[in-house]
């Protein structure tokens, strides 16, 4: 588990913490049930508040993505398939948000974009 703190980034600490882990636990590089370092550990390791990595792994029990263990420890929770969904949804979301902002500003019809969309899924057929 790698962890990138950057503080050029204008986003709160906890929140690098939280998406990080949350990232590493959707593409499964955390794996179910593995163990985390301790919150006390991990502030050690980057040089931060104990509170702050507390509020990060607050907030992933809170959306499911861990839980804890009294005595134990915190581990990463079994992956809940409609969980991972509805944030796919969101991220997707997000992009077609963006896309509509970026060709309205190019004056791209709806058409375009859904021919866009056609050619892009022919070339992935081909690969």
């Amino acid at each position: 588990m790698t962890i990138f703190i950057d503080n050029k980034s204008g986003a709160p600490i906890y929140e690098q913490i939280y998406a990080q882990l949350k990232s590493q636990i959707i593409s499964g590089e955390l794996r179910e049930d593995e163990l985390l370092p301790s919150i006390r550990n991990l502030a050690k390791d980057l040089r931060i508040s104990v509170i702050t990595t507390k509020r990060a792994y607050d907030e992933l029990e809170r959306e499911g993505f861990i839980y804890t263990v009294a005595g134990k420890g915190c581990f990463v929770a079994p992956k809940n398939v409609e969980l991972l969904r509805e944030e796919n949804l969101k991220k997707i979301e997000s992009l077609l948000g963006e896309v509509s902002r970026l060709a309205g500003s190019c004056g791209l019809t709806r058409k375009d974009i859904l021919d866009m969309i056609e050619i892009l899924e022919e070339g992935d057929e081909h690969t």
